[in-house]
């Protein structure tokens, strides 16, 4: 079930953001895409949910159009098929851990307390089910972000700087468990970052510019 974009370009207006990004992503592959501040690489990931509008061309998983449903189609879509790791974690407040982490699966009416355990333990939240965000540290918020991408076990996981608030030692645990989540459910991994080590983790690096992703070297 690979996620497709043809000729994807962004405008705001008559400026454009990015254009002619051509981009397949192939079943349990990790991509990094790379770029200047500014040249639009959440935006692109954005489009890739179809959280976003684009302008130009198409984006395509397994054949469905994302550009011809509608915003509850949209939102149907990213439920069955898509996990999205944000920046800022964009955990509920008023949710304890266990509830936040469990909720795309409640979305679904496919309720698993035991999986949410497991998987709480699994990213090391073991124990902290019941605390409220505001009593978790950045790192084990992250790692809130994370459990709540993938309990629904996703084709696709898209994730936005998920180390650009971290400290460098977090940020490697982080990485190290984005990258087994994400091998052992299966899911395709599309990671924005600007930081060398993330990247370096990729099975292909790409760096977006404002004429379209083109291949760079892993930093070394």
């Amino acid at each position: 079930m690979s996620l497709v974009t043809e000729n994807l370009g962004k405008l705001y207006g008559d400026t454009p953001v990015f254009r002619h990004v051509d981009l397949r992503v192939e079943p349990g592959e990790f991509i990094a895409i790379v770029g200047e501040s500014g040249v639009g690489k959440s935006t692109l990931l954005n489009c890739l949910a179809a959280l976003d509008d684009w302008s130009e061309g198409r984006v395509l998983h397994n054949g469905t159009d994302l550009g011809t449903l509608d915003e509850a189609q949209r939102a149907h879509w990213r439920r069955a098929n898509l996990g999205f790791v944000f920046q800022a974690f964009h955990v509920l407040p008023h949710l304890d851990v266990a509830q936040n982490i469990g909720l795309p699966l409640l979305l679904l009416n496919r309720p698993d307390p035991a999986h949410v355990r497991a998987l709480m333990d699994a990213v090391g939240l073991e124990g902290l089910g019941a605390r409220l965000p505001a009593q978790l540290s950045g790192g084990q918020l992250q790692r809130v972000a994370i459990a709540r991408a993938l309990v629904h076990r996703p084709a696709i996981v898209l994730a936005d700087e998920p180390t650009g608030n971290l400290d460098p030692a977090t940020a490697t645990r982080v990485m190290d468990l984005l990258c087994a989540q994400t091998r052992e459910h299966g899911a395709s991994l599309v990671l924005v970052t600007h930081a060398d080590a993330a990247a370096r983790r990729a099975d292909r690096v790409l760096r977006l510019t404002a004429d379209g992703l083109r291949a760079d070297p892993a930093p070394t």
